[in-house]
């Protein structure tokens, strides 16, 4: 079913009211007398363009037209709850397929999908821990990272707005005040420190939550220095570390992993030598001397299974790393993000040459952004599309780099890519391409695809399923001319 009934329910954020502009309606808020003493500053002070980024809604996350919205599930992803129902039913029966190739989440993550039916052109799933006051500090620190991780895939996935449901169903029995405090003060630490490329955010709430949020939210986004005076003896006296993460004094003590196993320790210790003798630069350390494995393969030295084992571990670490580090300076460049499919239904994932400053960027943590990025979205087949448009010398990586790139992803990276579109591509970089796809890299000569305009893109990628930058759609009308459909001539 669809639809369009449904369809002319969307809210349009741009007309809802942001967070500053309700002071008036709730001016009361601000007379409040806490009494003296109030010299002590809040650990949450007053900033306008932290407020006027907040929306207070009071209605269904599924009609709303942010960027994306979130659903919450259970770690099956076919939870029954209000949200999740209304999210499933305008969405359309392709979410539920789609959320059968994720095979679950687990609490406390974040997986995407495509909006579908819906205004939003992303969902995102994530699953609340169950609360039970003996285990309260792992329920506090799992919701954390559902937050968390909602709103680095917001800015991973260059999301200009999200809609936030309250993750917390009551089945659950997580206390609605105790986990309001805990989303509010994450988004707000979030937007503090890596916020910048995020316009709006929206806290969608139902009729008995929206009063816990008018109540709570001046704490954590007070709306004048006098709002901020006013309830700062309300703030809790726990308020977690400098990103809103919960502390839990007993993980600040390591513990080694199997500890008194000295094979998997003499392993380790194996596996870190023959990465140090590699060289000195991150690359080398991440892959080991591939030439050298590949030789000790053929003289039987070692086996193609330990090779790729070792191999996995590497990529797993980095992995692991990419997850916990921050990356929000490579993700507001805007160079690498996801957008929709192409013409047989495979994700397309986009990037921008010109956006990619590689004589400032720290490499390193380009490729762990692209790893972070990349990992979940080539679990099945994609495409890239390449925008070589206006790029410059600064804007060129070096091949050395795409070498050790392709040589320490994952197998799936290399095998579920299906084409490499080039648009606006130049006859030296094509020179280049084709020196890199013939003699550098394996198996890529063949998904590279040279695209001189838009309009041959179109015919493998419809025009409204891919995000293009102005830039490019202002080069290629000056260069080709306007954009004409197949069928502009039959109508």
């Amino acid at each position: 079913m669809d639809p369009l009934g449904a369809r002319s329910q969307f809210v349009d954020i741009q007309t809802l009211p942001t967070w500053p502009q309700q002071l008036e309606e709730d001016g009361e808020a601000t007379s409040l007398e806490q009494g003296d003493g109030q010299d002590v500053p809040s650990p949450f002070p007053f900033r306008p363009d932290i407020n006027s980024k907040i929306i207070l809604f009071k209605g269904d996350v599924a009609l709303l037209n942010c960027t994306s919205i979130v659903n919450t599930s259970s770690e099956s992803l076919n939870d029954k709850n209000p949200v999740s129902d209304s999210i499933h039913q305008l969405a359309g029966p392709e979410l539920r397929d789609e959320l059968l190739k994720l095979k679950g989440c687990r609490t406390g993550e974040a997986k995407l999908t495509k909006g579908f039916g819906l205004a939003a052109r992303f969902i995102i799933h994530t699953v609340g821990p169950k609360f039970k006051t003996k285990y309260r500090t792992a329920a506090e620190s799992s919701l954390y990272s559902c937050y968390r991780n909602i709103m680095q895939l917001v800015v991973e996935q260059s999301m200009a707005s999200v809609g936030l449901c309250v993750v917390t169903t009551s089945k659950r029995g997580y206390p609605l005040e105790d986990s309001t405090h805990m989303a509010l003060r994450t988004v707000r630490r979030f937007l503090e420190k890596h916020g910048n490329s995020i316009e709006a955010v929206v806290f969608a709430a139902s009729d008995t939550e929206e009063p816990v949020y008018k109540k709570l939210l001046p704490l954590y986004f007070p709306r004048s220095e006098e709002e901020e005076r006013a309830f700062r003896p309300l703030i809790p006296a726990d308020i977690g570390n400098s990103e809103g993460e919960p502390i839990v004094p007993e993980r600040q003590i390591r513990i080694s992993e199997k500890p008194g196993v000295l094979e998997d320790a003499s392993e380790e210790e194996n596996l870190e030598s023959d990465l140090g003798q590699v060289g000195t630069h991150a690359f080398a350390r991440m892959e080991g001397d591939v030439d050298k494995q590949r030789k000790q393969i053929l003289q039987g030295q070692m086996s193609e299974a330990t090779v790729q084992k070792q191999h996995q571990r590497n990529y797993s670490r980095w992995l692991c790393r990419a997850r916990a580090e921050d990356l929000s300076d490579i993700a507001a460049l805007k160079a690498l993000y996801q957008t929709g499919v192409d013409m047989c239904g495979r994700t397309a994932m986009v990037v921008v040459g010109r956006n990619i400053p590689v004589t400032l960027l720290d490499l390193e943590k380009a490729l762990l952004y692209f790893i972070h990025v990349m990992d979940h979205i080539t679990a099945k087949e994609y495409v890239m599309v390449y925008f070589h448009t206006l790029t410059a010398e600064h804007n060129h990586l070096d091949s050395e780099f795409l070498k050790n790139l392709h040589d320490i992803v994952d197998y799936k990276f290399k095998k579920n890519l299906k084409a490499f579109y080039f648009v606006h591509p130049n006859f030296r970089s094509k020179v280049s391409t084709w020196f890199f796809t013939t003699f550098s890299v394996s198996g890529m000569k063949e998904k590279v695809h040279y695209l001189d305009s838009l309009q041959q893109l179109f015919t493998c990628i419809r025009p409204e399923q891919i995000d293009i930058p102005p830039f490019v759609l202002e080069y290629d009308a000056r260069v080709n001319g306007p954009y004409r459909p197949p069928d502009s001539s039959s109508l």
